[in-house]
């Protein structure tokens, strides 16, 4: 007897959209559309009827705002949830939000051949629909929750470096690992898979959240204790040395493990270039991206963190990285801010700030 396949209805006011996505999910043999619905009111009574397994969301639409609905369905009827989201500020703006929310992921609007641009992102969009379907639906974030109590690094070390990867997920994972960091924590270096556009958005919402300054990596730039610097979507990040001083480099080389920026491509850098003085983190995400480095920085004699199966919203890239041998320890993720800083205090060779 064959697997049942995954039910998927789409919520969308364009008619082509909503036409393009069913016929990139009916062409894949594991799932079908069972309803579409041109805006919010009328998803309300399709999910009743058809209990879905997985939502797309467009984020603009008339009647009824697209996180308005999803803030309400999150609370009432928690479920995957996929965005559809455009390519503008505003709208990268809008989709952060709505991850925050409890969107597990999104994907993008093509701004130009719109039917060309879903049919190239066909693939990824079945992917991301399966890795929804397998998801923990995750406790929404409110704008109201206190922030969480900041954590003291009174030694560090400018040789010292915290370096991370995440995918699906990761968006609200990166902002609980580093929220609590102190304003002196040590220099970061973030691969978050995220097309442009959305990534200095992202980075500016941390900014706003956190004590540590937070930003969009550029070519070149020296690498500071408290900063963050966050890989720029379709642009690979890597540590590099200058003298005495790390800098960060970015480059256009081809997609690694299907991803530009590539966890795999920062962390090989960070085993090569930091070693010891590294800690490395895998964090939610699907796909096996950043096993293989993880693995690198242990053997180089970074200490090396994987997030949990049980605070996951998808254990892959963790599950592939602990397979493959490269996590040291397996820590949930509310415990990863704490752990980064015992780590730190204890790997000697601090100053004082």
């Amino acid at each position: 007897m064959s697997a049942a396949k995954i039910k998927v209805l789409c919520v969308d006011d364009s008619a082509l959209i909503r036409d393009l996505l069913t016929e990139i999910i009916n062409s894949q043999p594991d799932m079908e559309v069972v309803a579409v619905a041109p805006d919010p009111i009328a998803a309300r009574d399709l999910i009743k009827q058809h209990n879905p397994d997985v939502l797309t969301l467009d984020v603009e639409m008339p009647r009824m705002d697209g996180l308005d609905f999803l803030e309400r369905l999150m609370r009432l009827r928690p479920m995957p949830v996929l965005m559809v989201s455009s390519l503008t500020q505003s709208g990268s703006e809008i989709t952060l939000r709505a991850l925050e929310l409890g969107a597990l992921d999104f994907v993008a609007k093509p701004s130009l051949g719109i039917r060309s641009g879903m049919m190239d992102y066909a693939n990824e969009i079945a992917e991301k629909l399966r890795a929804a379907a397998r998801s923990r639906p995750r406790q929404a974030r409110h704008k109201n929750t206190p922030p969480p109590a900041q954590l003291k690094a009174p030694m560090v070390s400018s040789e010292k470096l915290i370096i991370i990867g995440a995918s699906t997920g990761g968006t609200e994972a990166i902002r609980a690992v580093l929220e609590p960091l102190p304003a002196n924590a040590p220099a970061i270096l973030i691969t978050q898979h995220m097309p442009g556009g959305f990534t200095r958005s992202f980075a500016e919402r941390l900014d706003r959240l956190c004590r540590i300054t937070v930003k969009e990596a550029t070519d070149g730039e020296r690498v500071l204790p408290g900063h963050a610097y966050i890989a720029p979507g379709d642009q690979h990040l890597t540590l590099a040395r200058s003298g005495a001083n790390y800098v960060a480099r970015l480059n256009d080389g081809p997609p690694v493990n299907r991803h530009r920026p590539s966890v795999d491509v920062l962390f090989h850098s960070a085993a090569d270039q930091a070693g010891k003085n590294a800690i490395g983190v895998i964090l939610t995400g699907m796909g096996k991206d950043g096993a293989a480095g993880l693995l690198e920085m242990r053997q180089a004699g970074s200490a090396t963190i994987a997030q949990d199966e049980q605070s996951c919203v998808v254990f892959g890239m963790p599950r592939e990285a602990i397979a493959m041998g490269g996590a040291v320890e397996v820590t949930s993720l509310d415990e990863i801010p704490a752990r980064l800083m015992a780590l730190i205090a204890s790997s000697g060779r601090a100053q004082r700030v």
